[in-house]
């Protein structure tokens, strides 16, 4: 049964009081590190349509994923929560059926809600719980996981052959979504999830062609990120040839830090996997010209979590008996109301890993099965058990690495798995970015509060994962 939280209107933060809900459109990419950009340094790349963004709208220097790997984070995107909360550790893991989602939060305001191109929170089989239609999506045409030229994609459940480039098929479905909802004056939340640039890097020839002096490796890493960027153009001129772009916000990040070999760290130190900065910290961009008239670098660290707190924010929803939110509201420091955000940011990646999912197969197979009449039933492939909570998490040991980054200071906490033996390290990332020279020693009093913070946070998302969140809503809504 899936956990139903009931919704309440609440009032526009001051700042957006004045302005009619937006449009939304939040667009992520698939393993691009923070310095895969050509504004961010790059000295290859050529992204034309994001270096324009990030010269005209909102630019995140110090965005972060909540996680080092791909489905964490989107998890955290949907929800607003650190991903371990619901059981989400890696890649391949779902969401739970229980929580409370982006898409059906937007709903109660009126909002219609499409995802597009990359899921990897679960299942693209109708039946499932844990499909984007089962998490509040109307429409949908999603892929398990990554997925390159000539994908077959799942069209509300439904297996169907596409022909082309896989960035370009996920921007024209979000776009023919957006066109309609436009059309019929209808206030809209499109998530637009590309399957690029994640393995195996399959540019068309095009594509290629500005980096033809590279080695082939990184011809087709680049090219798909050129196609990325072309895609997210078409997005972008076509909210303003609608005539939508004014009240339409329009995020844009990834979903981890850079690759190794192939990827840019932009000098953080780590790639992705890891809970340093390089693994972390990814390229974020955003246009709202009715409430940002200018443009603006964001230096304040900022995480995946906060999309979900702020884009209800702006919408005018609040949820009744929420579940702990770990990001926060940015717009009151988007705006300059704040000069900092109000809590650290604490990340947790676990030793628990991930769980294979080919997009490719799967959908073939599905294809295939539902061309003879038949619907699979693949556990594995339908997760019909999603919703269940598994043997309670201690909530004294913590095994994995984790941050807590309460600027310009970042501790981490690494826990040995079979001993639980702690290690510590200390970093200023203001004047430390690669985080190399370890400060435990220099900050004597600062150390013991941010360890005691740290894992009272842990704590925290230990009791989520075992279910006493929804134990307290359940028990919120017996008691109405």
């Amino acid at each position: 049964m899936k956990w139903l939280f009931s919704l309440a209107f609440a009032c526009v933060t001051s700042f957006a009081a004045a302005i009619e809900a937006p449009n939304i459109v939040l667009v992520m990419a698939d393993d691009q590190g923070w310095g895969d950009m050509a504004y961010n340094g790059h000295p290859h790349l050529k992204t034309p349509n994001f270096d324009a963004l990030a010269k005209e709208g909102l630019r995140f220097d110090q965005f972060h994923a909540a996680a080092p790997v791909c489905s964490p984070t989107r998890g955290s995107v949907l929800t607003g929560r650190n991903p371990n909360r619901f059981g989400c550790f890696s890649w391949g893991n779902s969401l739970r059926p229980q929580e409370i989602t982006i898409a059906e939060a937007l709903k109660t305001a009126g909002y219609t809600t499409g995802h597009f191109g990359k899921w990897h929170l679960g299942s693209v089989q109708k039946a499932s719980p844990v499909s984007p239609g089962a998490s509040g999506f109307d429409e949908w045409v999603s892929s398990p996981n990554y997925f390159d030229q000539d994908p077959v994609l799942s069209v509300q459940g439904k297996a169907a052959q596409f022909q082309g480039d896989s960035s370009d098929i996920t921007a024209e479905e979000a776009l023919k979504f957006i066109r309609k909802c436009a059309g019929q004056k209808q206030r809209f939340l499109a998530v637009v999830w590309f399957g690029s640039p994640h393995s195996p890097h399959q540019a068309l020839e095009a594509d290629r062609a500005p980096y033809t002096e590279l080695p082939k490796k990184e011809q087709n890493f680049y090219g798909e990120i050129t196609a990325m960027d072309r895609a997210f153009g078409r997005l972008r001129a076509a909210l303003k040839d609608l005539d939508i772009d004014e009240n339409t916000l329009l995020w844009y990040c990834s979903d981890n830090g850079a690759l190794p070999q192939v990827g840019a760290n932009g000098g953080r130190r780590g790639f992705k996997g890891q809970i340093y900065e390089g693994g972390l910290l990814v390229p974020a961009l955003m246009a709202w010209p009715a409430a940002f008239r200018e443009p603006k670098v964001i230096q304040t660290p900022c995480v995946t979590s906060d999309i979900y707190p702020t884009v209800l924010g702006v919408a005018g929803v609040a949820v009744e008996n929420q579940p702990p939110v770990d990001g926060v509201d940015l717009m009151p420091l988007l705006s300059g109301q704040e000069r900092k955000r109000d809590k650290p940011i604490g990340f947790w990646a676990t030793p628990n890993k991930g769980i294979g999912t080919s997009s490719k197969t799967w959908m073939a197979d599905l294809l295939a099965a539902q061309s003879r009449g038949e619907e699979p039933s693949d556990p594995a492939r339908v997760l019909p058990d999603a919703a269940a909570i598994g043997a309670p998490a201690s909530t004294t040991k913590f095994p994995g690495h984790a941050g807590w980054l309460d600027w310009p200071w970042k501790l981490h906490r690494i826990e040995n798995k079979q001993s639980h033996e702690v290690a510590w390290e200390l970093y200023n990332l203001a004047t430390d970015a690669d985080e190399s020279t370890v400060l435990l020693a220099e900050q004597p009093e600062r150390v013991p509060e941010m360890q005691k913070d740290l894992e009272k946070w842990l704590e925290g998302v230990a009791r989520s994962l075992n279910g006493e969140d929804y134990k307290m809503a359940e028990k919120a809504q017996g008691s109405r």
